[in-house]
């Protein structure tokens, strides 16, 4: 199994996003090899959601999972709190007023 780096794995999300016509952003690049990856959905209402990616240990595979998710200004606080801890970590900002993430899409676990 290939291990793709934080950037590749990124940028082909964007892409991904892009081919849907789903608006995207890096809102902060973490390390280009190491970095953890957010994923923040805006639904431009004022609320916003943060997924991370993490195992499951039953089955050992990747998930994403829900890091937290309310009013945008406390789900910004959060993201900045683990940036603080974690100064390699990246923050793709999707906005979607219907909720797409694509995260559940093949490949992208």
């Amino acid at each position: 199994m290939v291990r793709l780096t934080a950037e590749f794995w990124v940028q082909a999300y964007l892409t991904r996003l892009r081919l849907a016509d789903i608006p995207a952003f890096v809102t902060a690049r973490g390390d280009s090899t190491a970095g953890a990856v957010l994923v923040k959905l805006n639904t431009l209402d004022g609320q916003a959601h943060v997924w991370q990616r993490s195992f499951d240990l039953d089955s050992g595979e990747r998930q994403w999972i829900v890091l937290t998710e309310g009013v945008e200004s406390e789900v910004d606080a959060a993201i900045g709190r683990q940036r603080g801890f974690d100064p390699d970590l990246w923050v793709v900002e999707v906005e979607d007023r219907a909720g797409r993430t694509l995260l559940e899409e093949d490949g992208l676990a």
